[in-house]
């Protein structure tokens, strides 16, 4: 994806606010050989671009002074309640940086896996994302998991996953972490009817009267 910024001269909490009162975002763009840049992005096209998941996940272009250089996705800064872009952050990238990123996780033929298509299982996510190493140029935007397989009473764990080449899981000390289990269907208990029960007063009455 390929997005323009510009070079933002002034700086500081009045500068920002000004600028984004001009329908304008601020932020910043950082790492490689040459110095930190501020800079400001249109507030509109960045709202919608941050809708999709691949702003959030894969190598951009930037376009910067008629320069068009490679950066990732660091860092956004939201209004707590406005629908507003407040900061955003990017870091500059080539094909020797190697990157510690999340991306998101996609699960795949899960309807036609015995626990789903035989015995009526629904599978649950635990995970929506996932920390990877890797070198820039091989960042993938989703790591996909096949869920075509399991079956009932199974769990998914990191493990299970298959990895493109180059792409290491970044685990933090942890192990074999649950991505997603297998719940089988709740079975309906039909209650039998109950019988209403018999007034004794009112049946003697009604004895009473018939003779």
């Amino acid at each position: 994806m390929q997005f323009v910024a510009f070079e933002r001269a002034k700086q500081g909490t009045g500068a920002s606010r000004r600028l984004r009162n001009t329908g304008r975002a601020p932020g910043i763009v950082f790492g490689g050989e040459t110095p930190a840049a501020t800079i400001e992005l249109d507030h509109n096209a960045l709202w919608h671009a941050l809708k999709k998941e691949a702003f959030h996940s894969s190598i951009l272009e930037m376009e910067l002074a008629g320069k068009v250089q490679k950066v990732l996705l660091r860092d956004v800064q939201y209004h707590p309640y406005k629908p507003q872009v407040l900061h955003v952050d990017f870091q500059r990238v080539d094909d020797r940086t190697r990157l510690r990123k999340k991306v998101p996780l996609h699960f795949i033929n899960a309807e036609n896996s015995p626990a789903v298509k035989t015995d009526k299982c629904v599978i649950s996510h635990v995970m929506n994302d996932i920390e990877i190493e890797c070198l820039a140029n091989k960042l993938p935007e989703h790591i996909e998991v096949d869920l075509g397989e399991v079956t009932k009473g199974a769990t998914v764990h990191t493990g299970d996953i298959k990895l493109p080449k180059g792409i290491k899981l970044v685990m933090h000390g942890r192990k074999n972490l649950t991505v997603a289990t297998v719940v089988e269907p709740v079975e309906e208990v039909v209650a039998a009817p109950v019988a209403a029960p018999v007034d004794d007063k009112k049946a003697a009455a009604k004895g009473k009267g018939k003779k």
